[in-house]
This record gives C-alpha cells, structure tokens and sequence, in this order.
C-alpha cells in the first residue's frame, strides 16, 4: 500500500512539475452573457450581459490544461413574455470558474473541448418592473450562492484565446414571490434559476 501512495505521489508530482513548466501565465478575460431563464416552464426572453476578469492557464501532459478565473458577470433577464408582467431582473455576481479542458496542440494552434464547474456569490439582484400598464416599480431580490457547470470549446493560438460555452445554474435568482413588491398580485413560484451561452476572449502576458 505504501509503494502504492508513493507512485501516486510521485505522479501527482510529476504532472504538477511538468505542467508548472510549460504553464502560459495570467491573463485577462471578458466576453458576453447570452443568459434565458424559464419559470413555470414557460422560456423567456434571451438577453446580453457580460463577464470580465483575470484567469490563469497551467499546461499539463497529455493534453490537458486546468484554468481557473475569477470574473464579474451581469447577467439580464426579461419576464415581459409572460401575459401580465412587464419586468427586467438584473443579476450582479462574482464568479469562479475552473475549467479543464483537453486538446491537441496542432503547433499553430490548440483546439480543445472544456468542462467547467463553478462557484459565485450575486452581489446585486434587482427586480424591476411590474404589470403591463398598471404598476412599475422596483424591488431587491436576496442575493444567493450561485453554483453550476459549463461544457463548452474553444482554442488557443499564440497569446489569446476564445471560448464558447453552455453553462447550467443550479442556484436560486431569489424567489419570486417578491414580485408582489411590484403590484404583479398572486404571481408566485418556488424559485428560479438560469442557464446560457457564454462567448469569451482572454489575452495571457
């Protein structure tokens, strides 16, 4: 058994010192939000936000890479499909990514695929709006632990690097009975949360 732990160590080891040697460094990152949400099953409206911050990329054998970021993303929400309601929910968070990803490097080029579970915390979660013609308003949604995974593709050449991904949330936006707030009246359900498509682009130094 202690040979065993001792072989695992070492390869550990040995993939921690190759990829530190051949990691690419810090870099910047930003991109858009393309986020939809459903409530009750009925899909709403997709709307841009954005995402930026720093990331860092570590190469390990085999084709593998690990990178973490930290980013900002904002993220708008339309509910004005359903019949009575005319609102926007804004979303504020700060997020952390870790994505592992695999590919082939072409030399010129490294296409690659990319799983990437994540963590966030909102930091502003506003409502505002209410029904359609009668009452307008604004009202604060609880701000939550955000928590989900991405699967998505991109690839790198030279210094830069872009990425495409789907991302399902799996924490709460708030609950919405709060729309009450807004005159919106019986309107409620347990909670909401989101999912969408991420474009972005990092420049590592």
């Amino acid at each position: 058994m202690k040979k065993i732990l001792m072989a695992a160590a070492m390869l550990v080891a040995g993939l921690i010192t190759a990829g530190t040697a051949s990691a690419r460094g810090f870099g910047v990152t930003g991109g858009f939000n393309f986020n939809s949400v459903t409530v009750e099953d009925i899909q709403m409206d997709t709307r841009a936000g954005f995402n930026l911050g720093v990331t860092y990329l570590l190469d390990l054998p085999l084709g593998l890479s690990v990178q973490p970021s930290l980013v900002y993303s904002q993220n708008s929400l339309d509910y004005s499909t359903l019949e009575s309601i005319e609102a926007m929910q804004k979303v504020g968070s700060v997020k952390l990514p870790v994505s592992v990803q695999w590919g082939p490097d072409l030399i010129i080029a490294r296409p690659f695929i990319d799983v990437t579970p994540y963590l966030g915390y909102t930091l502003s979660n506003k409502l505002e709006g209410g029904l359609k013609g009668v009452v307008n308003g604004e009202t604060s949604l609880e701000n939550t632990f955000e928590y989900g995974v991405g699967l998505g593709a991109g690839v790198n050449i030279w210094k830069l690097q872009a990425i495409v991904r789907y991302n399902w949330n799996f924490g709460l936006l708030g609950k919405l009975e709060d729309f009450k707030n807004l005159g919106v009246g019986d309107f409620k359900t347990e909670n909401d949360t989101y999912g969408g498509v991420t474009v972005s682009v990092a420049y590592f130094f």
